[in-house]
């Protein structure tokens, strides 16, 4: 019976600096790992973190306070993304872990896949184990390929750089770096492979259901320009859970600071549970100011506005009164309401829906479900869209509709990428900064489609130890 020593599940300091030194751990008080139990309960990591601070700004849904920027343009990542400054030197930034992060927790995956087999236990408990981590390998990969490299894109995805692909444990593996063609893959296989295994209701709220595994195959065939699939993939994943929280009823129960019943756990929207910062993921205090653009789209009438963030009495410590932005009511923490920032909702679900029946001229459908979603955030008739006269149109109602319901996090700065590469949707977007201080020059900045600043840099490091991994401007 062959034992795996591992730290994880102890305090342990775990460096993981590039892909040609996969990992250096040392051990403070290791465990035992000898059972299929024990490597499914591996599979769950209930501190999951993927931090934005290498991009939050680089999006036209997000607003900062200005005094964080001002001074510091060309040398933090909020300075540089805000005021869209291409000539500073992004390369010597940290990107706050998110890069290490994804590795050190598809190192967990894999140790999973590579020892369960040698392991006591009950072959199906094995392979439940292997389905939920080749699930989760499939998701950090996909983080990193549409966070370091290019977006998807038909005409180029087999030249365009990717990501080194980790498909084994192996601490002395030097992985050269595969195509973005090439990652998504060997995302879609990984997905193809683990679907056919997972559980319809897993042991708790961080193991991965079947339910999140069809929503993942939707995402990523979505973004892959699969579109049949991605529509097929989220009615399998809908038709296990399709749960909306009603913001209405919400509302007239005294709203997410009163009703606790969405806290930690308790969201029903939640498919898997990542944080955008700290264990507490309050976006106050991590990217959770909104755009003056945003305030606008969202209009009077949008509960996901007028119940979650404040416009006005916000402290002075956060938020400049006076930018017409919006900041995350501070009151509003995870014991309260947990809005999932980064990990997959049921919401994101019917909006690829959506997106697919539009893709695929299905314009009527498309207008339905995105009426579905609409009917418990909005108040009142305009709720309702009408079907739009052609695709470009009903796209770009689900664009609209992306943007007001998947705050925070990668979800806009992934959709800005991945709709740039398309004649019809791709956007310039201009930045007044600052709008408040007065002492400082008011100036526009302008970020274009084709910016090399969509692409995040590989941390130094980890550009060091490993030749290979150059980066994908």
């Amino acid at each position: 019976m062959h034992k795996a020593i591992y730290a994880f599940l102890a305090a342990a300091t775990i460096s993981l600096a590039s892909c040609d030194n996969y990992i250096d751990i040392t051990p403070t008080g290791a465990i035992t790992v000898d059972s299929a139990t024990q490597y499914l309960e591996l599979v769950a990591n209930p501190a999951r973190a993927y931090y934005p601070s290498a991009f939050a700004m680089l999006s036209d849904n997000c607003w900062i306070k200005e005094s964080n920027v001002i001074g510091k343009e060309n040398n933090s990542w909020d300075g540089i993304n805000t005021t869209f400054n291409e000539q500073a030197d992004r390369n010597v930034l940290a990107d706050n872990n998110l890069y290490e992060n994804c590795y050190n927790y598809i190192l967990r995956e894999n140790i999973v896949l590579s020892r369960v087999d040698d392991s006591a236990g009950a072959d199906s408990v094995k392979a439940l184990a292997k389905a939920e981590a080749r699930i989760m390998r499939a998701w950090d990969h996909f983080v990193l390929v549409n966070t370091f490299a290019r977006a998807y894109n038909p005409a180029t995805a087999k030249t365009d750089g990717g990501v080194a692909i980790m498909d084994k444990y192996d601490l002395e593996a030097k992985p050269a770096k595969a195509s973005v063609e090439q990652t998504y893959q060997f995302i879609l296989k990984d997905i193809a492979e683990a679907l056919p295994l997972l559980k319809q209701q897993p042991m708790d709220v961080y193991h991965p259901s079947l339910a999140f595994g069809y929503a993942l195959s939707a995402l990523v065939h979505l973004f892959h320009h699969d579109w049949q699939q991605a529509l097929d993939d989220a009615n399998q994943s809908l038709a296990l859970k399709s749960d909306l929280i009603d913001y209405i009823d919400l509302q007239k129960k005294g709203g997410p600071t009163k009703v606790k019943t969405y806290a930690k756990g308790g969201n029903p929207e939640v498919l898997n549970y990542a944080y955008m910062g700290s264990y507490s993921d309050n976006p106050a205090y991590t990217y959770g100011m909104i755009s003056p653009e945003l305030v606008k789209l969202y209009g009077s009438n949008d509960l996901r506005l007028t119940l979650f963030f404040k416009t006005t009495g916000n402290s002075v410590y956060y938020f400049d009164n006076g930018s017409g932005a919006a900041l995350w009511n501070t009151s509003i923490t995870y014991s309260k309401f947990f809005y999932s920032s980064v990990g997959l909702r049921t919401a994101e679900v019917y909006l690829i829906k959506a997106e697919a029946e539009a893709r695929l001229g299905q314009l009527a459908q498309s207008t339905q479900t995105l009426n579905t979603l609409r009917a418990k955030r909005i108040v009142g008739e305009v709720a309702v869209l009408q079907t739009p006269a052609n695709v470009k149109e009903a796209v770009q109602n689900v664009i609209d509709e992306r943007r007001r319901e998947l705050l925070f996090g990668f979800h806009r700065f992934w959709d800005l990428k991945r709709f740039n590469t398309e004649e019809d949707y791709k956007k310039t977007i201009t930045r007044t900064f600052p709008l408040v201080d007065t002492t400082t020059e008011h100036k526009s900045y302008t970020l274009a489609p084709d910016s090399k600043l969509y692409v995040i840099p590989f941390p130094e490091d980890a550009r060091k130890k490993n030749p290979n991994l150059t980066n994908n401007e």
